[in-house]
């Protein structure tokens, strides 16, 4: 099967999707990572230019350390996207041309602006992507790809809801692997934008260390009950990593026995 993880920055993809990520790619599916922005504006002392250099490099590496057969970042500048009709050609010719099974992405509701309009953006591609006179210089997909929502903790106007969780503990060393490829935002930019920088350890190893202790999500009650649906209340009782993710109403809507196929254990 063939995946395409939209995120609206380097590194989104990583953070939401990384452990199911790796283990689709051990599995031989391809997996593409694709950045919607340059994510030029994520640090405090970086001009955008040198940045989003530094950004595309960490997102390369990042894939590397995870296995996924691509990753792709967008050159619309970060802060200042919108859900206009060039950034949706994009996502359209995009996700044709990966010949995407499956599209994951951001809910529509969240605190960056530019994660909503990119979720705004895939949203409005669903429909698309088969329609064979928008875009008609790539080729219109056959069938409607699955779209599934990347979890996140925002309540209105409706909470997320965990249609399918993974267990991620067996690959969450290839996910801190990712994340620590993302270096300007994990040691640099998010340290200092929550005004933790000076915990941030020097040594690479208590660095690595550091990024265990501070970065797990605490599972939320609604994808504990997917855990415990999937791999029996014993069993998600000792989970302490897992990603979740949640179909869209829009594009292919697959039966609860197909997703359960679709997603690796």
């Amino acid at each position: 099967m063939r995946f395409i993880c939209i995120g609206a920055h380097p590194d989104d993809c990583e953070i939401e999707f990384g452990g199911t990520a790796a283990k689709f790619a051990g599995a031989g599916h391809e997996v593409k990572f694709l950045a919607v922005t340059d994510g030029s504006a994520g640090h405090h002392q970086h001009g955008r230019e040198e940045l989003a250099e530094i950004r595309r490099g960490e997102a390369a590496e990042a894939g590397r350390r995870l296995g996924t057969a691509c990753s792709e970042v967008l050159t619309n500048r970060d802060g200042e996207l919108l859900a206009t009709l060039e950034p949706r050609y994009q996502i359209v010719r995009q996700i044709r041309r990966w010949r995407a099974d499956v599209v994951l992405t951001h809910r529509p509701w969240d605190y960056h602006p530019d994660h909503r309009y990119t979720a705004q953006l895939v949203q409005d591609s669903a429909y698309l992507v088969v329609v064979p006179h928008i875009c008609p210089e790539a080729p219109p997909l056959k069938h409607n790809p699955l779209f599934v929502y990347l979890e996140d903790h925002f309540e209105t106007p409706t909470p997320f809801r965990s249609d399918i969780a993974v267990d991620i503990d067996d690959v969450w060393e290839r996910k801190l692997d990712a994340l620590d490829a993302h270096a300007s935002q994990f040691y640099e930019w998010l340290p200092w934008v929550e005004g933790t920088l000076d915990t941030v350890p020097c040594d690479e190893s208590e660095r690595r260390e550091w990024l265990d202790e501070t970065w797990p999500r605490t599972i939320s009650p609604c994808v504990q009950a997917a855990l415990s649906r999937r791999y029996g209340p014993a069993r998600a009782r000792d989970i302490r990593h897992a990603e979740a993710f949640q179909v869209c109403e829009y594009g292919r809507q697959p039966s609860p026995e197909e997703l359960e196929e679709m997603f690796p254990r």
